[in-house]
């Protein structure tokens, strides 16, 4: 008999398993919500009632949220509309767009669109290649420019991170200057 119950299938060991305190959990939750409908029955039905309120609440919410996702990507902006980008746009259009931003007083917004501008003017000199896909620090790397040219370049570059992803405040004086900044880059590099 002690042969037989030495034998490894005999070894009542509990196993590890992963999950297992996880399906403790949901039969304790099981026998709790039994227990709570058998010994408050209206009060199991306003809970029921009420989760399935919830839930249809948020698939609602969902399902308008992925509309209004949706409706955005699709939809192309009205003309005119400061910040909407229609088309691919050339520098003039990028810096009249910049202008009618700091009129409304978006000046981070507009300093986004001046430095497209500015490197559609270093692509049209061939300064460096431009691509709506590429980061501006891959913009400094890339271009062909002396090094106080770079370092100007570079120094925009951390002005725009600053205030588009750093989220410093920028007013009007600093929209300006980066535009003063930018056009003596643009001025400077075309005159090679």
């Amino acid at each position: 008999m002690r042969e037989v119950f030495a034998r490894p299938e005999y070894q009542w060991v509990p196993g590890d398993r992963p999950l297992h305190w996880f399906r403790d959990l949901w039969h304790r939750f099981v026998e709790w919500l039994n227990r709570f409908t058998t010994a408050h029955p209206v009060g199991a039905q306003l809970v029921f009632w009420g989760s399935l309120a919830l839930l249809i609440a948020l698939l609602v919410h969902l399902g308008f949220t992925a509309w209004r996702i949706y409706r955005v990507t699709v939809q192309r902006p009205a003309p005119g509309v400061p910040g909407a980008l229609a088309a691919p746009l050339d520098a003039r259009a990028h810096l009249d767009r910049a202008e009618a931003l700091a009129r409304t007083g978006r000046f981070t917004e507009a300093l986004a669109h001046r430095f497209a501008a500015l490197l559609l003017e270093l692509d049209r000199v061939e300064a460096l290649s431009f691509h709506p896909s590429k980061t501006p620090a891959e913009y400094v790397r890339e271009a062909r420019l002396s090094p106080e040219e770079r370092g100007a370049l570079a120094g925009l570059v951390a002005r725009l991170y600053q205030h588009v992803f750093g989220m410093a405040p920028c007013d009007e004086q600093c929209y300006r200057d980066f535009g003063m900044l930018a056009g003596s880059v643009a001025r400077h590099v075309a005159s090679h």
